[in-house]
């Protein structure tokens, strides 16, 4: 079954049929709120507004572990993430819809592991290739079929947040070879790892990042709501296409 995860911008799926919602718990405590269940077309799936349904939880608060835990015990084997992003390239402009395909992780004291505390094993994932690739051609081709453009790749900045970056910030971000920059990608994908779920991200640029483009002197944010609201349309037809394969 498919999960979605939505991030700044997606807190329903107006193309969701609801059924029910489901009030989780997990070892790990709550997650961002109840799990919406319903169908898109034929397809059971699975909706969680990552920063709760009031938008009410930072990126450094998320209890990410409880949100994947509780996805995978309501019987999701499949989860994309849809998340605003920074675009640091000059060729990544806000409203673009980008695919990630490699991450690098600047956060830091998010719980990041379901293997710890006394008498937990030891388990090193393999991270070599952070999305799933299955997932990634799935998202390839219900863009294709939706008629919607998405870049092909790209290299996602997790940051710690809940602050923007700086523009010298961004400047290293470039120079470690980031293409966008996020506050939520981490530990969010290595924990779908963990738990062997298919995890790809849509990730949608809501703005420039600092030192970049109109955000040379400081962040549009007054911009940022109306770039997502168009943006994420294009999202929900791809997620409709993606439910029909």
């Amino acid at each position: 079954m498919l999960a979605i995860i939505g991030g700044s911008g997606l807190t329903k799926l107006a193309n969701l049929e609801v059924s029910r919602r489901l009030a989780a718990r997990t070892p790990y405590g709550d997650p961002s709120g109840a799990i919406t269940c319903g169908k898109i077309g034929q397809s059971d799936v699975l909706f969680l507004a990552r920063h709760g349904y009031g938008h009410t939880i930072p990126p450094h608060e998320v209890n990410y572990r409880a949100n994947l835990w509780a996805l995978k015990d309501a019987g999701a084997d499949s989860v994309v993430s849809v998340a605003s992003v920074g675009g640091i390239r000059n060729d990544i402009w806000p409203g673009a819809i980008l695919l990630p395909h490699q991450v690098i992780d600047y956060t830091w004291g998010r719980p990041s592991t379901f293997f710890e505390g006394p008498g937990a094993p030891v388990n090193h994932i393999d991270c070599t290739e952070t999305y799933s690739r299955v997932m990634r051609a799935r998202l390839l081709n219900a863009a294709a079929a939706a008629g919607e453009r998405v870049t092909d790749g790209g290299v996602y900045a997790a940051t710690q947040g809940p602050r923007l970056e700086t523009a010298a910030e961004i400047h290293r971000l470039e120079r470690d070879g980031a293409d966008i920059v996020g506050m939520t990608g981490m530990p969010e994908a290595a924990l779908a790892r963990e738990i062997g779920m298919e995890y790809a991200a849509l990730t949608v640029v809501a703005n420039y990042a600092a030192g970049r483009g109109d955000s040379e002197h400081a962040v549009p944010l007054d911009k940022i709501g109306a770039v997502l609201e168009e943006a994420m349309g294009r999202v929900r037809r791809i997620i409709e296409k993606l439910c029909e394969q």
